[in-house]
């Protein structure tokens, strides 16, 4: 790996990582700081969210602002998400644009790179997927192509999968570092993200609907943590009581969601309360629960409530 000049006095470096959805944007993040921060699915618009991803290395601190992906506003979550990543690009040091090098540039992305020339804010693309390339010479055509639309700080083709040239991608971050008057960083040194544990609890459990749904479903659902409690099981061991609530749109998603027999809400729950309990290296009690609420993707307050809106 190559190796990184750290400044003396400690200093941050804000990096929004942009882009399609799909262009596998958290996969990268959670591979830089070598947690999982963010939840991952190949259904569009997994990351609802602006999410930080924090890597404190010597007296320098990268942190990673993922964002959700650019796509076409349906609804009043979609604009609140678009705004998100547009707010996220704009109040970042650099900008990491990812995009997926197994497909042509798209117009969307035509016109992203478009949206960051007012933005006065160099910009590195990463070129992800190779490792689903086998004639490398496209690679090599695509940066041509990127190329002629801006000009970039730098393009470095990776594989966020497999981790394949990723380690260029702190060194040429470093040089946007900022030293702190005060010789601190932004956040403490020892954590991975700023994300509420509830809200990553929650994003656990939607992340198992989204692995587990299909078609329309995975878009209208939401998830709350309504209660949790660290307690201790009769003989003394730890125990986390939670519970949770699964928000769909309709009755009929309802009844999908839940299985026969509760078969497929059984399945979520065990995926989700094993990787808690994984987390917290305890015993994991949770009740699963779906609701309905139509319409609330258009519910500004209720958007508010769950934390979904742009200011969150």
């Amino acid at each position: 790996m190559e190796s990184t000049k750290f400044s003396k006095k400690k200093s941050n470096v804000f990096a929004a990582i942009i882009g399609k959805t799909n262009a596998g944007k958290s996969t990268l993040m959670n591979l830089l700081v070598g947690d999982k921060v963010a939840i991952v699915s190949e259904k569009p618009q997994t990351t609802r969210t602006r999410i930080h991803g924090i890597i404190t290395q010597e007296n320098t601190q990268f942190v990673f602002i993922d964002t959700p992906g650019f796509h076409r506003a349906k609804n009043k979550l979609s604009d609140h998400m678009l705004k998100s990543a547009r707010s996220g690009a704009a109040g970042a040091d650099v900008i990491l644009m990812t995009a997926d090098c197994t497909k042509k540039i798209s117009q969307s992305e035509t016109a992203l790179v478009e949206s960051f020339k007012p933005l006065g804010i160099d910009v590195i693309l990463l070129l992800n997927k190779v490792d689903l390339v086998k004639d490398k010479t496209k690679i090599l055509t695509l940066i041509e192509d990127y190329s002629k639309l801006f000009e970039f700080a730098e393009i470095i083709p990776i594989s966020a999968k497999t981790g394949e040239t990723t380690e260029k991608i702190l060194p040429a971050l470093q040089k946007y570092s900022t030293e702190n008057e005060n010789d601190e960083h932004y956040f403490p040194g020892d954590i991975s993200t700023d994300q509420a544990e509830k809200a990553w609890l929650a994003e656990i459990v939607r992340e198992k609907v989204l692995l587990s749904m299909f078609e329309e479903i995975p878009h209208g659902v939401a998830v709350e943590i309504e209660t949790f409690e660290e307690t201790k099981t009769n003989s003394g061991k730890p125990l986390i009581e939670i519970s949770v609530v699964i928000i769909c749109e309709k009755a009929s998603h309802k009844g999908m969601i839940i299985g026969k027999q509760g078969a497929n809400l059984k399945k979520m729950g065990t995926a989700a309360r094993l990787e808690m309990e994984e987390y917290f290296k305890s015993k994991v009690n949770m009740k699963l629960w779906v609701k309905v609420k139509e319409n609330w993707r258009n519910k500004e307050g209720f958007i508010a409530d769950l934390g979904l809106n742009a200011d969150a």
